[in-house]
């Protein structure tokens, strides 16, 4: 494999392993010329898939496409590059199993908000409002209201610490939940 940094074609593997539900090899590699490290990936080949788009173009399904836009999402949060990789091989396995040629930006953008929702809701929010281009704060509080409802608690009104970390809201004085002070948005 030639080294992205000198080009040279002398490189050592120094760990490999499987990602995603075994579909893909992450390896390590080491140019023996230069001494710097880089990754490489190996996947099986199959039958492209085409996306198509909003305005009804096509292109390429690209993984990476996704892993840029869950990055984008996850930026300054807890969650390693890493695991972003697992949910966009599995994101890709899921569109490669139910589609055979053709699969639409909409089915994937679902995809993708439903795997950051299960991992980082404040990824996923990040996620939806650019996906879901939100026409005003109405649309954005019917998305946030359902994963902020569970974590209310009935005596103050005080929000849970999520699993994944992050800020508690307490309400204002006045207000006997967030429920009640959002409640605009339900309606």
């Amino acid at each position: 494999m030639q080294c992205p940094f000198c080009r040279v074609d002398n490189d050592r593997v120094i760990d490999s392993r499987s990602i995603g539900e075994g579909n893909a090899i992450r390896r390590r590699r080491k140019c023996l010329a230069c001494g710097k490290r880089f990754t490489t990936y190996e996947r099986t080949e199959e039958q492209p898939r085409v996306v198509v788009k909003k305005d009804s173009s096509r292109e390429a399904f690209s993984r990476e496409k996704i892993l840029t836009g869950m990055i984008k999402a996850c930026e300054k949060r807890n969650i390693s590059v890493h695991e972003l990789e697992n949910l966009s091989a599995k994101i890709e396995a899921s569109i490669f199993e139910e589609f055979d040629s053709e699969v639409s930006t909409k089915v994937i953008g679902e995809k993708v908000s439903e795997a950051l929702k299960q991992t980082d809701h404040v990824a996923y929010v990040r996620f939806a409002s650019v996906y879901r281009e939100f026409k005003d704060v109405k649309e954005f509080l019917e998305e946030l209201l359902p994963l902020v409802r569970p974590r209310l608690q009935p005596d103050n009104g005080a929000i849970s610490e999520p699993a994944g970390g992050g800020a508690m809201l307490e309400p204002r004085a006045g207000t006997s939940s967030i429920a009640s002070a959002l409640g605009t948005a339900e309606n």
